[in-house]
C-alpha cells in the first residue's frame, strides 16, 4: 500500500527503517522503542521475544543463538518489503546471538504507523518474516540432556 500524505507533518522524511541488529549482548526494548517513535504515527506496535522454559513438552535449559553472514542483509531485506506493503513512518529490529538463559530477550521488534490497526499488522509481519526467513538458528538444551536445532 502506497502511503498518501493529506498533511505535510505526515510526509516521510527519513528512512523508515531506523534500527536493525545482530546483539551478541541483553538487548534494551526501550531502545527499539525509542528508535520506532516517530511524531507522525499514531500507534506503535512492539513485540517482544523471550526464552520460555519449555518447548515441545520438554524443559529448557538454556539455548544459543547463531546466524549466517547474511542475516542482517536478510533482516533488511524484510524491513524493506514491510515498508512497502504498509505506511510504515519508523521500524526497528534487534535479534539477540550467543547463549541465553530462560527469561532473557531474544528478539524486539517495533513498528510505528498513521493508525494502530496498520501497526499491528506491519509488526506481525514483521517479526513472523523475521522468524521465517532470517537465517538464525537456535540450539535448544533440554534438562533430559537431549539437544535439538531450529531454525530459518
Amino acid at each position: 500500500m502506497a502511503p498518501t500524505y493529506d498533511h505535510p507533518g505526515e510526509q516521510a522524511g527519513q528512512d523508515p527503517i531506523r534500527l536493525l541488529a545482530l546483539r551478541d549482548s541483553p538487548l534494551s526494548v526501550d531502545e527499539v522503542f525509542r528508535a520506532a517513535g516517530d511524531d507522525a504515527a499514531g500507534g506503535t506496535a512492539l513485540f517482544v521475544g523471550t526464552v520460555r522454559n519449555h518447548d515441545g513438552g520438554s524443559d529448557v535449559d538454556a539455548l544459543g543463538y547463531s546466524s549466517h553472514p547474511t542475516a542482517e542483509a536478510e533482516m533488511r531485506r524484510i524491513a524493506e518489503k514491510v515498508v512497502a506493503e504498509y505506511p510504515v513512518r519508523a521500524l526497528a529490529a534487534v535479534h539477540r546471538v550467543g547463549d541465553l538463559r530462560v527469561g532473557d530477550i531474544a528478539v524486539v521488534v517495533a513498528v510505528s504507523c498513521p493508525h494502530r490497526a496498520e501497526a499491528f499488522e506491519a509488526c506481525r509481519k514483521l517479526i513472523d518474516d523475521l522468524k521465517h526467513e532470517v537465517p538464525i538458528w537456535k540450539h535448544q538444551k533440554f534438562s533430559d540432556g537431549t539437544e535439538e536445532w531450529v531454525g530459518a
